[in-house]
């Protein structure tokens, strides 16, 4: 308060709160310290330990120093040399997202576990790539995105194949049913086998559900 003027306050910066950190901007950290490990920049020590730290993250602050020794954005790009003084996630606990064109780096045991929520459709619909989702946060980025895309296939074929069925006395729906049928029969397939072999799987239809 200025003396002089008592009635007069003197203006104070306040410092803008942090916000919490999202699954996805942890993901992205995940997987520049798999693309490290993969390049030998960690051992393996190295590589649980910071991944640990990167999943119990809260803020952007605590990711930076995981990844400020490898000479990679959250991104897997070089950096420009321009990041702020809370690294490149800002001061405001990440402003980035996974993009789900940028491939993912996994170890064999993340694809085995990626195959299975692609496979466990023909047993348990759902219900197994919703668990494998749930359990990704202990797992890697990589089976997150794949179970997502296997939760997404199976409520898309569920949707559709309700609507086809109420439109029945129509020829075009039950074309789309027959369609269904067919796709859930052998796409999950393919895309166990395409988890097995580390691809990035995408099924070809629009998703319900974002993220991953």
């Amino acid at each position: 308060m200025d003396p002089q003027y008592p009635a007069r306050r003197t203006w104070e910066p306040r410092a803008r709160p942090q916000i919490r950190l999202t699954d996805a901007e942890r993901d992205d950290v995940i997987g520049v310290l798999q693309e490290a490990f993969s390049r030998g920049q960690l051992d393996e020590a190295e590589f649980d330990e910071r991944t640990g730290k990167a999943m119990r993250a809260k803020f952007g602050v605590d990711l930076v120093p995981l990844t400020e020794d490898l000479g990679l954005t959250p991104a897997g790009a070089p950096r420009s040399g321009h990041a702020g003084p809370f690294g490149v996630f800002g001061a405001q606990g990440g402003q980035k997202g996974t993009d789900p064109d940028v491939p993912l780096t996994s170890t064999p045991a993340e694809r085995v576990v990626a195959a299975a929520g692609h496979w466990g459709n023909y047993f348990v619909p759902v219900v197994a790539p919703l668990v494998v989702l749930l359990l990704s946060d202990r797992i890697s980025p990589y089976v997150r995105r794949q179970a997502m895309e296997s939760l997404n296939f199976q409520i898309f074929c569920i949707v559709t194949g309700i609507v086809s069925v109420l439109l029945s006395w129509l020829i075009a729906p039950l074309l789309v049913t027959l369609a269904v049928v067919v796709g859930w029969t052998v796409v999950p397939a393919v895309a166990g086998v395409a988890a097995l072999m580390g691809r990035n799987w995408r099924y070809p239809m629009f998703r319900v559900l974002k993220g991953g």
